[in-house]
């Protein structure tokens, strides 16, 4: 009889895995989004277009080749990258870039009066992003950040395919070794069910916090 105990506890390592690479990858995804949407709108046209094109390709590209690339295809080029490295790459470019298009939505969305009020009190370009423009363009932003979370949560499935030892990859584990389905696969759908419910939860606390005292919120 199958030690299902001992199968559950490798799948929970690859549960940790999953976590390292959700974390990992949303803080690059962050990083990256705020970069691009904010060079989206920069006065500089250069700086425009390059944000554009990064966007624009990882958007119109495949998750499954953008890995690939990373990983294997980057080598030759002398950059060898750690199957974790790879993942959290491909991954937080690849969110990153719908990331961007949340920033400059939100920030465009703050009313322009906004704006004038902050140019007629003589503040620097800098000074208004950070102390007026992005205080209430980000409230905006979270519930969207939360769903690309949620999105490269799920997407980190792909890295079983570079060996990486995530719970997917656990789980073919499992299937192979035991030839049953149903224990595996249940158990990482519930784990990535508790994950994403997780991630929910916390963004939520994030918004309400942030919005506290705004418009009747408490």
């Amino acid at each position: 009889m199958p030690d299902w105990s001992g199968y559950l506890t490798l799948i929970l390592h690859g549960a940790l895995v999953t976590a390292q690479l959700t974390v990992m990858g949303c803080a690059l995804a962050l990083v990256a989004a705020f970069v691009a949407g904010l060079a989206r709108l920069a006065p500089v046209a250069p700086v425009r277009w390059l944000a554009t094109v990064y966007i624009e390709f990882f958007r119109g590209t495949s998750i499954f080749v953008q890995l690939f690339w990373v990983y294997f295809v980057l080598p030759f080029a002398g950059i060898t990258l750690s199957p974790l490295l790879a993942g959290v790459l491909a991954l937080g470019l690849n969110v990153g870039a719908y990331g961007a298009e949340v920033v400059r939505g939100a920030i465009l969305s703050v009313p322009k009066d906004q704006y004038e009020a902050t140019i007629a009190l003589n503040l620097t370009r800098f000074a208004r992003m950070r102390h007026v423009i992005l205080p209430q363009a980000l409230p905006l932003m979270l519930p969207t950040f939360g769903n690309n979370a949620i999105e490269l949560l799920k997407a980190t499935a792909v890295v079983s395919l570079i060996s990486l030892s995530d719970m997917t990859f656990q789980a073919q584990v499992v299937r192979a070794q035991t030839g049953s389905t149903l224990f595996p696969f249940l158990t990482i759908l519930i784990l990535y069910f508790a994950m994403a419910m997780l991630i929910t939860y916390g963004i939520r606390l994030l918004e309400r916090r942030m919005t506290r005292g705004l418009d009747g919120v408490r």
